[in-house]
């Protein structure tokens, strides 16, 4: 769909109305230049349709990662402080497995069942991101996560290449 503005662009520039050849022709290098940037990263498991992060260009958006241990199936534990150490695990793989790590995260959603937990969540956070480098982040109270996890941590991370 991103390639229409492009064709039409074209067709009105054959039309001899329009932006000039070189406009064109920048226009077109963009709209295969991002179409072609965006990939898939699919080296992780999911529990549902969607992909474990996305890059586009240098961002990597990562899917909302729960306390699933990968070993086993099951979550981590039913407290919060093992259930956000594997959540960050997970993210951890799913950054590594992209050549990103955990200072190139600009921004994560924590998606808590119970804001009572976030005291404890927020001390192992906190040890996951160097001191001084912490990301943006929004914290929120759902009512129910996927396998009843009680945390959720998605990100999303930038690397200049």
């Amino acid at each position: 769909m991103k390639l229409i503005p492009g064709i039409l662009i074209i067709a009105l520039f054959l039309c001899g109305c329009g932006p000039s050849e070189d406009d064109v022709k920048t226009i077109v290098a963009n709209e295969l230049a991002n179409a072609s940037a965006r990939s898939k990263v699919t080296n992780a498991e999911v529990i549902g349709p969607y992909s474990p992060a996305v890059r586009i260009g240098n961002l990597l958006f990562v899917s909302g990662q729960i306390g699933l241990d990968p070993a086993t199936g099951q979550l981590a534990g039913p407290e919060i402080e093992a259930q956000t150490q594997q959540a960050l695990r997970n993210l951890g793989s799913v950054l590594s497995g992209t050549g990103f790590d955990s200072s190139h995260v600009v921004q994560c959603t924590v998606y808590l069942k119970d804001m009572n937990d976030f005291q404890k969540m927020n001390l192992i956070y906190g040890g996951y991101f160097q001191e001084g480098h912490y990301p943006a982040r929004t914290t929120v109270e759902v009512s129910n996560l996927p396998r009843n996890a009680i945390i959720e941590i998605a990100a999303i991370a930038f690397k200049s290449t």
